[in-house]
């Protein structure tokens, strides 16, 4: 178990990091605590995917005289897949932020628990 632990250290890391983003998620009422938390989860799966497609030892696949085999270069797939992530984390991060000011322009306020308490009435 613990030659486990320590050699997947950066796995563990971006688990308890995505607690830490889901946790905050939940744990707060303010809509602008709740997408950092989006984010914090976010980049804790980023964080998992690319230490999960690190091959040691490799080259980027990008050949500069002889090719030296299949076995030599890491699979630039999982990069590719993580900044296509990313961007779509940023642009859905715009746009709920973007949301948090029309729910503000309407109630007054980016607190969910006030927002509540006052429909309740």
């Amino acid at each position: 178990m613990i030659s486990f632990l320590a050699s997947h250290y950066f796995q563990i890391g971006t688990v308890i990091l995505f607690g830490v983003g889901f946790m905050t998620l939940l744990l707060n009422n303010n809509l602008i605590r709740k997408i950092i938390g989006l984010n914090i989860m976010d980049t804790s799966i980023f964080l998992f995917f690319i230490t999960i497609g690190y091959t040691g030892g490799r080259e980027a696949p990008i050949i500069n005289g002889a090719f030296k085999g299949i076995d030599a270069y890491v699979t630039p797939i999982p990069t590719g897949l993580m900044l296509t992530g990313i961007v779509v984390a940023v642009s859905t991060t715009a746009f709920a932020l973007a949301l948090t000011i029309l729910f503000y322009e309407r109630f007054g306020t980016i607190d969910l628990s006030e927002v509540m308490d006052s429909r309740g009435d």
